[in-house]
C-alpha cells in the first residue's frame, strides 16, 4: 500500500500527463530545479516553472516511487527530450534520471529534477540501489 506522500505524487504525474499544469497537487510557491543536464536553473514562479518542465521533457516515464522520509519521494524514471538552448531533438537526450519531490501539507513544494540518476542517488547518500542510506 502505497503511503499519502506516494500518492500524492502520483496524482501530480497523472495530472501532468493529461496537460493539466497547474493542479491542487501543486504548492503555489513551488520551486522547480534542474540540478544537472543540459539547462540547469532554478524556478520559482508558477505556473510558469511547470511550463517549462513540459516543453523540456517530451517523455517522462516513472519506473519506481519511493519514499525516503516523511516529506521526500524519489522517482526514478527515464527521460527524453530536447534542450531548448542545445536544439538537440526529441529522442536525441535520453537519461535514466530521477525526481525529487518535496511534499508538504499534501502538495509538492519542491521538484528537483535529476538527468544522471547516480548523481541523484549519490547526492541522497543511498546505496546504488537507492533504498538505503550508505555509511
Amino acid at each position: 500500500m502505497a503511503s499519502p506522500n506516494v500518492d500524492v505524487v502520483r496524482s501530480f504525474i497523472a495530472a501532468w500527463e493529461r496537460g493539466e499544469l497547474v493542479s491542487h497537487w501543486v504548492r503555489p510557491e513551488i520551486e522547480v530545479v534542474f540540478a544537472d543536464g543540459p539547462d540547469l536553473s532554478r524556478v520559482t514562479e508558477s505556473p510558469e516553472i511547470l511550463e517549462s518542465w513540459r516543453a523540456f521533457l517530451g517523455t517522462w516515464e516513472a519506473e519506481d516511487y519511493r519514499e525516503l522520509d516523511d516529506e521526500l519521494v524519489l522517482v526514478l524514471a527515464e527521460f527524453s527530450g530536447r534542450g531548448k538552448r542545445s536544439g538537440l531533438e526529441a529522442g536525441q537526450i535520453r537519461s535514466k534520471g530521477a525526481s525529487l519531490f518535496h511534499i508538504r501539507g499534501g502538495r509538492v513544494a519542491r521538484l528537483v529534477i535529476y538527468w544522471d540518476r547516480d548523481r541523484a542517488v549519490a547526492d541522497l547518500g543511498l546505496s546504488p540501489e537507492g533504498d538505503a542510506p550508505s555509511d
